[in-house]
């Protein structure tokens, strides 16, 4: 009986059903050189295993408290996909997710990416995670591995999906917020933001469509620039500024401005005795929301809970190192404003 392998041609193949084997490979080989301009103290950032390991003593931690996340990137990646500008959603990606854990005082140490699309092109593939690897590298956080899926039907044409996960950690006693520290009268500081960072891009593009413009179109708020390309400024992503003050005990709570914006996620940060007041006019508004704003009429009061408006990380402080705070913050390259203060509800 022989056991010679049967002829490629006897039956079916993965690649007839529209998943290339071989791409997935060209991809992996594609990605590990990024994945290795990732590596911090702790990770091992070499691919292909099942698993991806991270030793938490030889990040400095003694008595870590683990702190993890997960987002997608939303519909701003149906910009990414018409415009054919795909390189840096990936910095949305990881944004979103470290954004988020650096909120409850943790550091990011290490990140996954899935990416699902219904036909693999490897460079198009190594352009995305190219973006996901800069991301990483901009929050100190290792890219240890993650998932490419092929799904044939799933997805049509040129669509893909991107989802983050990411795992974060601080000292036990030192996680964010301090609901014990808080009071009336701490000052509340803005961190400026990149843009529309990535909420609010479902009206975005509506808004698009009302006034008759196309993402090749010249953008009305920003000379010089394609419409897509200034929609698809990253989000700004704002650890290495905020973990030398969360270590040093400077800073109350942390609350990341997402979808919901200002209104919505700053009260996630509060206890219940607290509420706060914010002056919009303390904080310069950037072009892209006065423009958003008029091309589709969109009231005061929407624009404060879809969009983050200009503000994309808000700081709770004690008054008193309300200055130095923001001195600090801007010496690390921020643009920190005091915008309002804590009071009681």
């Amino acid at each position: 009986m022989s056991h010679s392998d049967p002829s490629p041609k006897s039956g079916l193949t993965y690649a007839d059903a529209g998943v290339s084997i071989d791409a997935g490979d060209a991809l992996v080989q594609a990605i590990k050189p990024l994945a290795k301009s990732t590596a911090r103290p702790g990770a091992d950032t070499g691919l292909g295993g099942f698993g991806g390991a991270f030793d938490l003593k030889a990040a400095g931690f003694k008595d870590p408290v683990l702190v993890s996340g997960t987002d997608g990137v939303g519909t701003k990646l149906k910009l990414a996909i018409s415009s054919g500008i795909v390189n840096t959603v990936g910095i949305d990606l990881v944004a979103m997710c470290v954004n988020d854990i650096l909120a409850q005082g943790a550091e990011p140490l290490y990140f996954l990416d899935y990416f699902a699309t219904g036909k693999l092109d490897p460079s198009r593939g190594a352009a995305v995670v190219e973006g996901i690897a800069e991301g990483c590298r901009q929050s100190g956080c290792a890219l240890i591995g993650g998932e490419t899926a092929e799904m044939p039907g799933m997805y049509t044409g040129e669509d893909f999906d991107l989802a983050g996960f990411v795992v974060g950690a601080a000292e036990r006693g030192a996680l964010l917020p301090r609901h014990d520290l808080m009071k009336a009268g701490d000052a509340l500081i803005g961190l400026a933001s990149s843009g529309p960072h990535s909420n609010g891009y479902s009206l975005i593009r509506r808004i698009i469509d009302h006034a008759g413009l196309d993402f090749d179109s010249d953008a009305p708020f920003a000379p010089g620039r394609k419409l897509a390309e200034a929609l698809l400024e990253p989000t700004r992503i704002y650890v290495k500024a905020l973990m030398p003050l969360i270590r040093d005990g400077r800073i109350k709570g942390l609350a990341h401005i997402t979808g919901g914006g200002i209104t919505e996620n700053t009260p996630r940060m509060l206890p219940d005795h607290l509420t706060f007041e914010v002056d919009y006019d303390s904080f310069e508004r950037p072009a892209v929301f006065k423009w958003l704003a008029e091309a589709g009429d969109v009231a005061e009061s929407e624009m404060r809970r879809t969009f983050n408006c200009g503000v994309g990380m808000i700081l709770a402080v004690e008054a008193s190192e309300a200055h130095s705070v923001c001195e600090a913050l801007n010496a690390a390259g921020e643009n920190a404003n005091l915008i309002g203060a804590l009071k009681a509800s």
